[in-house]
C-alpha cells in the first residue's frame, strides 16, 4: 500500500518526512555504496533491480484516489542488497513515482516509511533471527526469510498504513475505506511471499552471490 493523494494532516506528513529522513540518514552513514565501488556487475544488478521494481509498481489496484495496492518487493531487495541499499532503491522508486505524476510530492515521506522503512526493518529482524538462532539450512533460510519474512513485512506495511490514517486524518470516511482496503492484505501477503520466495530460490540455486544476506560457505559449502 502507498498513498497517492494527500488526505493526511500536515503534522503527519512532516512526521513522515522526518522519520524517513532519519532512517535514510542512518542508512547513508553505513556508506553502503562501498559494496558497489569497483564492481560494475553489482552496479548493473542494482540498477536492474531498481528498474524492475519501478515497473512492477505500475501494476496497482486503486479503488479510491488516495490509496493504491501494489507489490513492494522491499523484502527481496533487503535480502539481496541489505537494508541500507534496499532503502535507497526504495527512495529512488518513490521519487520515480512522483516524477511520473502517480503520487503527490508531500507524500514522499510517509510512502518511504510504509513501503521501505517498515518492511525493511521487519525483514532485517527476521533475517537476524534466522541467521543467529536457527540451523544453517538452505530450506530454513529460503522459507523463513523468503516466504514467511516477506509476508510478515507486507502485513507490517499494511498495518503501518492503518496506523497513519488512524492517527493522521479526521475524516471518518477515509478510516472506513482504509479498513476496507486492509481486507485485501490476506491477498497481498501470499502474493508478495510467492514472488519473493520464487525469485530468491532461483538466485540461491544459480547465483547465491547475488544475495548479500546469504552465506554460501555456511549454507552450501560446509554441507
Amino acid at each position: 500500500m502507498t498513498f497517492t493523494e494527500t488526505l493526511l494532516a500536515p503534522w503527519m506528513l512532516v512526521a513522515g518526512w522526518l522519520l524517513s529522513a532519519a532512517v535514510l540518514g542512518l542508512a547513508l552513514a553505513q556508506r553502503p555504496w562501498r559494496a558497489l565501488v569497483g564492481r560494475p556487475v553489482a552496479q548493473h544488478r542494482l540498477m536492474a533491480a531498481a528498474v524492475a521494481v519501478m515497473l512492477l509498481w505500475q501494476l496497482r489496484a486503486q479503488a479510491v484516489d488516495w490509496l493504491s495496492l501494489h507489490l513492494m518487493m522491499t523484502a527481496l531487495l533487503t535480502l539481496m542488497f541489505k537494508a541500507p541499499l534496499a532503502l535507497l532503491i526504495n527512495l529512488a522508486v518513490n521519487v520515480a513515482m512522483l516524477a511520473v505524476g502517480k503520487v503527490a510530492w508531500p507524500l514522499l515521506g510517509v510512502n518511504v516509511l510504509v513501503s521501505g522503512v517498515v518492511p525493511a526493518l521487519v525483514m532485517v529482524v527476521a533475517w537476524r533471527l534466522v541467521d543467529r538462532w536457527l540451523p544453517d539450512n538452505l530450506a530454513v533460510f529460503l522459507f523463513l526469510c523468503g516466504f514467511f519474512g516477506s509476508a510478515l513485512a507486507t502485513l507490517a506495511a499494511g498495518l503501518g498504513v492503518l496506523a497513519i490514517v488512524g492517527l493522521g486524518t479526521t475524516d471518518p470516511q477515509a478510516w472506513f475505506l482504509v479498513t476496507e482496503y486492509a481486507r485485501f492484505l490476506p491477498l497481498l501477503m501470499p502474493s508478495e511471499a510467492f514472488i519473493t520466495g520464487m525469485l530468491l530460490s532461483l538466485m540461491l540455486v544459480y547465483h547465491p552471490e547475488w544475495v548479500a544476506t546469504f552465506n554460501r560457505h555456511r549454507y552450501i559449502d560446509t554441507k
